[in-house]
This record gives structure tokens, sequence and C-alpha cells, in this order.
């Protein structure tokens, strides 16, 4: 009897452990199977990536494509930061990973001995991904890139107002996505965060670039008009904050446009506050500023002061893109853009395709402002590079419409900006452009915006 018993409970141990092991079978299938067939770790995915698709540009030519040597980048470090890298020791970044699904072959399931065939190329079906086909130009984005890398830190956005495609994102200090295996410890630990995509994860202080949005608010709303005019003695005072210009500069009695062409801090500081501080953020939220990104990659939120923090000078100093505000390059650009696009802010996208299935297609986020409103704010940028800050900007056979911006820093030197877009009135292309710790907009930045308009206008 006694041995029976003891039969019996073998017998239960060993049915108990057949249970367990197939719920964990069911469990590796059902329930983790696809997380861990995703993970790049797994050698057999690993192996699948000879068969990755490719990833294009607008004109079909490649940015990143799969080769019995590993993933190649045709444009190295001049695209990383938009296409990506993929790595099967560290994982996959930019639209590698976010069209990662769509790039992956897909994984031959049956009999072992069919899958190894069709891994190693033996099978007349080998198993390959889809292309991802992007908007990006590779002659605006190698133009781009060529000129923010004279500099230690930079980014820039180029994108189509008409359409929001982005023809173009570059982030400096960049990177080799071929050599990501040898070089991610390196890049990782850098302290000039290499890996870090500046034109859609940077904050800055948008400096006078920002005066786009403040005039563009205050001729909306009626509470300045163009022919209104403003005395810039080279200072002025709110309570106990006082505003000056840059370099003790005073840009005398001015006009709104005048006011706008010579980057007057003290007259945009007078225009914030006859705007208020209800209706500054009524129209931020109406732009966009502060709100979700809706763009292809991950785009850093806009930060904002808080609204019960914003005292008259906190309020003058927005007028002119400074105190508690800070911004990306993809922001800045996409104000341009809605300048450009007569008021209408365009939904800005990366990526046309992706496998068989359409991504996007030219959209709207808001109409912030009316069209009379963006072409007088035009209007005001196309005399900045004519006759103001931003000659420097200036093409042969286009009228070019822009804003320069010299950006406080706390932390350092001013942050050169320049806004743009042009032909200025039907526009094409539209930019921003940000170089850290560089000085003035209109001496850096300025010279590299007209060498990417023109080769983004010759597209």
């Amino acid at each position: 009897m006694g041995v029976n018993r003891s039969i019996a409970r073998l017998a239960a141990f060993f049915a108990a452990c057949f249970v367990l092991l197939c719920a964990r079978a069911v469990w590796l299938q059902a329930i983790a199977g696809p997380r861990l067939a995703a993970d790049p770790r797994n050698p057999r995915v690993a192996l699948a990536q000879r068969y990755r698709g490719s990833i294009l540009a607008r004109d079909g030519s490649v940015l990143a494509r799969s080769t019995a040597r590993g993933r190649e980048y045709p444009l190295g470090p001049a695209a990383a930061h938009a296409v990506g890298y993929f790595s099967a020791r560290y994982g996959s970044e930019g639209l590698e990973k976010l069209f990662d699904r769509e790039l992956s072959p897909p994984l031959v399931t049956g009999d072992p001995e069919e899958q190894a065939r069709a891994l190693a190329g033996g099978s007349r079906a080998e198993p390959r991904g889809g292309d991802v086909v992007t908007t990006i130009d590779p002659a605006t984005q190698l133009a781009l890139y060529d000129g923010l890398r004279a500099y230690p830190r930079a980014a820039g956005v180029v994108l189509d107002p008409r359409t929001g495609e982005v023809l173009a994102l570059a982030s400096v200090p960049s990177f080799d996505p071929a050599t990501i295996d040898d070089t991610f410890a390196q890049l990782a630990a850098s302290a000039q965060s290499p890996l870090l995509d500046r034109a859609t994860d940077g904050l800055y202080p948008p400096g006078s670039t920002f005066k786009i949005f403040t005039a563009a608010v205050g001729l909306d709303a009626g509470v300045v008009s163009a022919s209104d005019t403003f005395v810039d003695d080279g200072s002025y005072a709110i309570g106990t904050f006082t505003v000056h210009d840059n370099e003790g500069e005073a840009t005398g009695t001015q006009t709104l446009a005048g006011a706008f062409a010579l980057s007057s801090n003290v007259d945009f500081a007078q225009i914030a506050l006859r705007i208020g501080v209800e209706r500054w953020f009524d129209y931020a939220s109406r732009w966009g500023l502060g709100g979700p990104f809706y763009f292809t990659l991950p785009v850093t939120r806009d930060h904002l002061p808080e609204r019960a923090e914003v005292t008259p000078g906190v309020l003058a100093q927005l007028g002119f893109g400074q105190a508690d505000l800070a911004v990306t390059p993809m922001r800045m650009a996409l104000i341009g853009a809605t300048i450009a696009a007569g008021g209408t802010e365009p939904r800005p996208y990366l990526v046309r395709s992706a496998g068989s299935r359409a991504v996007a297609k030219p959209g709207v986020l808001a109409q912030p402002i009316a069209a009379e409103t963006a072409h007088e704010v035009r209007d005001f940028m196309v005399r900045v590079v004519q006759s103001g800050t931003g000659t420097a900007a200036a093409l042969a056979g286009a009228e070019v419409a822009g804003k320069t911006g010299t950006a406080t820093n706390p932390a350092g030197r001013s942050h050169a900006w320049f806004v743009a877009f042009a032909p200025a009135t039907a526009p094409r292309v539209a930019l921003a452009i940000v170089v850290e710790n560089a000085g003035y907009g209109g001496v850096v930045s300025a010279p590299i915006a007209r060498r990417v308009l023109r080769a983004a206008l010759a597209r």
C-alpha cells in the first residue's frame, strides 16, 4: 500500500512537471515568442538581417541597405540621426527602429532544415523585408550636414511648406551608423552627445527668430499694425527689469517692419506687453507650442513658462524668444513653414511608404493665423534678407524671406539661429538652423541657410 502511494505521488509529480513544461511552451510561443523573435539579439533574427529591406531617399537612392558584409549607409554621418542604425548588439534607433517590422524579413517557419536553407539564401523564396521610402532629398541633406559640421554642435531641419515633407534633418556631432557595433560605447560616453538628435530633441531659447511668432500674433490679434511706430533708445524698463538690445545697440524710431528687420528687442518687448499673457498663451496653443508634436520621429515638447509665473518682465522677454522658453529646430522650421504656407501649419512627415503601405500624405495641423497676417510677416522677413540682419542669406535668382536669432545662453556664448523660406512669394523650401555657442545668427547661420536653400531649390 505504501509502495502504491509512493508511485502515485511520483506520477503526480511528473504530471505536474509535464503541465509546467506545456505551460512554458505555450508562454514562449504565444506570449513571449513575438518579442523574442523581434529581439535583434536573437541569432536567428541577426542572420535574417542579411535580407533586411532598404531605406530609400525620395529619388530612390539608397540611405540604408543590407549586404553580405552587413548593413551599409551610403550617406554615413550625414543622415545618421534621421535614418538611425541597426545593430545585433545594441538594437536600433531612428527609422531603423520605428519601421523594424516592415524592414525585417518574414521569419521562415516549418522544418528546421528549410529554415536554415532559407536564411542562408538557399531557398527558392528568400525572405526579404520591405523597403521604406522617405522624403529626404540627398543633395539637400548633404548641403545641410556639410554646412553644420564646420561647427562642434549644430542642427537643422528643411521641409517643403506646401506638403510638410522633410527634405533634410541633420545634427552635429554625428556618427557613422555602419560602425555602431565598434563605436557605440565610446559614442554613448562622449560629453558631446553625438547620439543625440539635436534637430528633434535639442531644446534651445529661440532668440529673435521667435519675433516671427510675436509679430504674427500682434498683427493677427489686432494689437499692432504694420504702420505702428516704436522708439528704441537701447533699453526699456518694465518695473525692476530692463530690456536691452544686443551689444548696446539702439534702432531709434522704426515702423513694425523696421523693428523686425533690425531685430529690436526693445520694440518687441513692447509688442509682447500689448499682446498680454492670456492672448500669448492662447496663440501658443493655436500654434501647438508646448503640446505633443506629431512627427515620424519622436520630438521633444517645447518648454513654456508656467502661466502663473509670467510677470510683465517675463512676458517682455518672451516677445524676443528669451525667458523660460525653449524649442527644437523642428518647431522653428514649422513656424517658418506656417508663414510660408499663408498661415496654414503643415503636418511634417519623413516617410512616404513602408513595405506595401502608405505611411503619410500632405496634411494640415492648424490655421493659427489669417493668410493676410502671414503675408505681412512674410514681407517683414523679406526685408530682413534684403537690408536687415540676414543679408548673408540672399540668393541670386530667388527672393529669400528670413529671420536671424542670437539667443542668449546663460551657460556660455549665444546660440546662432536662422529661420527662412524661399522663394518668398511661392515658397518651396523652409528651414531652421541653430549653431550652438557660435554668436550672431546673421553671421554664422544665415550663410549655411543660403547654401541649403540653393541645393533644395535646385531639386
